[in-house]
């Protein structure tokens, strides 16, 4: 499996790494596989890995941090299409022979999240062009990317991490639960509100899940 990065925006506009073997890091120092010319760029920014053939980005805890499809983001499974920033710099991530793939893919399964084995995807300049994606479709193309489809459950898990994930699902449906049943319904105008205490709950537990995916990330940057 390898990784292909284009440089769409940023003072590296128009580069292509190609043939990338992971795990690679990407930042402004030398000695990452991606070198950025980007002062906003930390200088071992992210890392990309491969986890049972599937290439997993983590944020190093960068100072300006990471998004991939505008989202901040510090742990993601990458998709062929999705558009990761750093600093001023934004990567496409996958050949267009890779990304076309994807799309056919996804027409046909009608599922955002399909995911293509990249063993099966050949990575040669001669074919990579005879898939070429239509971009002229804009926004069409990138909406059926980048939609955030439901992720499928992580593979693989032992007893102990089952049970550890099961609880943590099983406390943010109870407090969403909660706060559900506490909303009260205006049948004339179909306004849905709730009570102070109750929103604050709803903040409350967007903040505990932020905690959550900071927690999972880790790493270090510079």
């Amino acid at each position: 499996m390898t990784i292909t990065l284009r440089v769409l925006d940023g003072a590296d506009r128009g580069r292509i790494f190609s043939d990338l073997a992971p795990p690679i890091t990407i930042g402004r120092e030398e000695g990452n596989a991606v070198q950025l010319n980007d002062e906003r760029v930390s200088r071992f920014h992210i890392k990309i890995q491969d986890d049972h053939d599937r290439l997993v980005l983590t944020d190093l805890e960068s100072t300006n941090g990471t998004k991939v499809n505008g989202e901040d983001i510090q742990l993601r499974i990458l998709r062929y299409g999705d558009m990761i920033t750093v600093g001023r710099s934004v990567l496409l991530f996958g050949s267009r022979q890779q990304i076309n793939s994807r799309l056919a893919q996804i027409e046909g399964s009608g599922h955002q999240n399909a995911t293509i084995d990249p063993r099966e995807v050949s990575s040669s300049a001669d074919s990579e062009y005879d898939f070429d994606v239509d971009w002229n479709q804009g926004s069409d193309v990138q909406a059926t990317l980048h939609d955030q489809s439901p992720p499928v459950l992580p593979e693989r898990l032992s007893p102990g991490q089952a049970a550890q994930l099961s609880e943590l699902i099983e406390y943010v449906h109870t407090r969403i639960r909660n706060i559900l049943h506490s909303a009260e319904v205006d049948g004339t105008s179909e306004d849905v509100s709730v009570e102070p205490p109750e929103w604050q709950n709803l903040v409350d537990l967007q903040a505990r899940l932020a905690e959550y995916l900071r927690n999972i990330g880790g790493g270090d940057a510079d």
